[in-house]
């Protein structure tokens, strides 16, 4: 059986991958792409990927009520994909990220009303350093914000929405292949995101000029991987899960400076220090024999 740091791991790679969608994003965003030919094709290009993986793993027959509960868990990772791409066209994408990485303590908000869960002291502490972080690593101190009402209450909405999904990873209990779950889910995603943002760029020649090559890579930075790990590691770390996803923001810097050629200041290395630590603060306990982790995931 996996440890618990190993499952931590993966909730850290997962948050990493997203941190690499929002370079693609840009990129298409250059070539003349609208908000919804990116996220029509990532979540299409996602859902195709995964099921050509999940015809090679075990399936169990699903209920329809299982299939519909999965359709519907995989809902919240759509509307972060439609929110967030919303947000970048009233705010910048400083001002962005942090209303974004706003999931961690609505995540911690959930579990409390929801489950009666009370955050622990160490958990608080490393929120407050990330978020502490991330203002520095998203570099609004030195490129300032473009204020908009408007451009909040999308960023925001990405945030709670993206907590759900966390949220819902970590609660699910159907037994199924977390590939074959994986597949179920982003579907649902798609269908979603194909309802509000009719797919258009299907039938309209846009594919072959070059949005397919974003759709594949923002497909499976942010539909393929992200959901697997997530699936796997969210039921085994629980609250934990929501700190380790800030891994997302130190890998769009990381991004931005190697494929964009960005300039990153010395400020934001300091606030991606700072979020690194806010990650590892929580993990930082003392070694119990692993009957106690036992006894933790069951609970």
């Amino acid at each position: 059986m996996m440890g618990l740091w190993k499952y931590s791991i993966l909730i850290f790679l997962g948050g990493c991958s997203y941190g690499v969608v929002s370079t693609f994003v840009k990129l298409a965003y250059q070539d003349g792409f609208i908000v919804s030919e990116v996220t029509g094709s990532q979540y299409f290009c996602g859902a195709v990927m995964l099921w050509m993986v999940a015809a090679f793993v075990s399936k169990i027959a699903l209920t329809a009520r299982q299939w519909m509960l999965l359709l519907i868990s995989g809902m919240p990772m759509g509307l972060t994909g439609i929110f967030y791409n919303q947000s970048l066209g009233y705010i910048n994408a400083s001002l962005a990220i942090i209303l974004l990485l706003q999931f961690i303590w609505i995540s911690l908000g959930l579990r409390y009303v929801l489950d009666k869960n009370i955050p622990s002291r160490k958990n608080v502490i490393a929120i407050g350093v990330i978020l502490s972080g991330s203002v520095l690593a998203s570099d609004v101190l030195n490129s300032g914000i473009s204020f908009s009402w408007i451009g909040i209450l999308w960023g925001l909405s990405a945030a709670l929405s993206f907590a759900v999904f966390i949220y819902v990873s970590g609660r699910s209990s159907i037994p199924v292949h977390p590939i074959y779950k994986s597949a179920i889910m982003t579907s649902g995603a798609a269908i979603l995101v194909f309802v509000l943002m009719p797919p258009a760029f299907l039938f309209n020649g846009v594919p072959e000029k070059g949005l397919i090559r974003y759709g594949i890579f923002t497909g499976l930075f942010g539909s393929v991987i992200p959901p697997i790990l997530f699936n796997i590691g969210m039921p085994k770390v629980r609250s934990l899960g929501n700190i380790l996803s800030a891994s997302e923001l130190p890998m769009a810097v990381l991004m931005s400076t190697l494929v964009l050629r960005e300039t990153v200041h010395f400020s934001q290395w300091v606030g991606i220090l700072f979020i690194l630590i806010g990650i590892i603060y929580p993990n930082l306990e003392k070694k119990r024999p692993s009957s106690v982790y036992l006894v933790q995931e069951k609970s």
